[in-house]
């Protein structure tokens, strides 16, 4: 039987990790603006408590700001994102506080902002392992990554009906490649993203985001890292920033919540699922982990959906 390349099978278990954890919890991304600015030119964003985004179509941009080390200049095609929406600036050059040469006239610069969040569940691993600001480089990126990006520039310029919805689903589907392009290309990774490049720990995490109702132990996650049952709590811990048996809690809840969304399932059937032998039990841990319990979080009693 034929099998897959060390490199091949990482890649397909860091995306199934991504694609669940992603998938499982709500997320919130709206284009809010489309902006295009011409001559010397600031703009000061505020810091919120969403994440912000900025795509730029047309020209180039310079950001600063207390999160960048130095000012990073953006060239058409390129997104960065600020998953915590500190405050920056963006700007026609490197220091917005200085004039342009006047013999230097800067090419106009369009671009689409936009706001991003997660709304469910108490802690999301994902943007708990993203940096205060990262960059997605067009020249640098993957085929698909360009072409949705093209493809929502375009989308920008359509002023027909609907467009708001086209372009905020397309800008949904742009960060989730944002964030693979990141775990990629990143240097120095951390938390779950950081377990994410490393063969063992992925093939671990991808099983049990795979089977969460699996009656899993240290020693059955460490099995399928092909490692001791010390090591691999040694550096699961050390890698992800919380113990294997808490992760898989903190997965469980998560899958719950989402689970919860479906009235098609019963607590009880998803109980089950989750691998608790009564609903009393389940009820209880779902209480402990997110403060609330199951039949509030499926009411909409907290931020679940109605």
């Amino acid at each position: 039987m034929d099998t897959l390349p060390d490199s091949a099978a990482l890649d397909i278990d860091r995306d199934n990790v991504l694609e669940t954890v992603l998938g499982a919890y709500r997320m919130r991304v709206e284009i809010t603006a489309d902006v295009r600015y011409c001559g010397t030119w600031y703009d000061q964003e505020p810091a919120t408590r969403h994440g912000q985004f900025h795509l730029l179509t047309e020209g180039t941009c310079w950001v600063s700001g207390a999160a960048l080390d130095t000012p990073v200049q953006l060239h058409r095609g390129d997104l960065i994102v600020f998953p915590a929406g500190v405050r920056h600036l963006l700007s026609s050059s490197a220091d917005a506080h200085l004039p342009t040469s006047n013999e230097i006239e800067p090419d106009d610069t369009a671009m689409l902002c936009g706001e991003l969040e997660f709304i469910t569940g108490t802690s999301n691993p994902i943007f708990n392992a993203l940096p205060a600001y990262f960059v997605v480089r067009s020249d640098a990126s993957s085929d698909g990554f360009r072409q949705l990006a093209a493809m929502l520039t375009e989308t920008s310029r359509d002023r027909r009906w609907g467009r708001q919805l086209v372009q905020n689903k397309l800008a949904d589907s742009l960060f989730t490649m944002a964030v693979c392009e990141y775990v990629r290309c990143a240097d120095r990774p951390r938390g779950l993203l950081a377990a994410l490049t490393d063969a063992r720990l992925s093939r671990a995490l991808a099983a049990v985001h795979e089977r969460p109702g699996q009656d899993w132990t240290i020693q059955s996650m460490a099995q399928q890292a092909n490692m001791s049952r010390t090591a691999f709590a040694e550096l699961f811990t050390a890698t992800v920033g919380v113990p294997p048996i808490q992760y898989l809690a903190q997965w469980r809840a998560t899958e719950a919540r989402r689970l919860l969304r479906n009235r098609r399932f019963s607590v009880g059937a998803i109980a089950e699922m989750l691998g608790y032998r009564s609903e009393a039990a389940f009820r209880r841990f779902f209480k402990r982990m997110e403060g609330i319990g199951p039949g509030k979080a499926r009411s909409g009693g907290d931020d679940a959906d109605p």
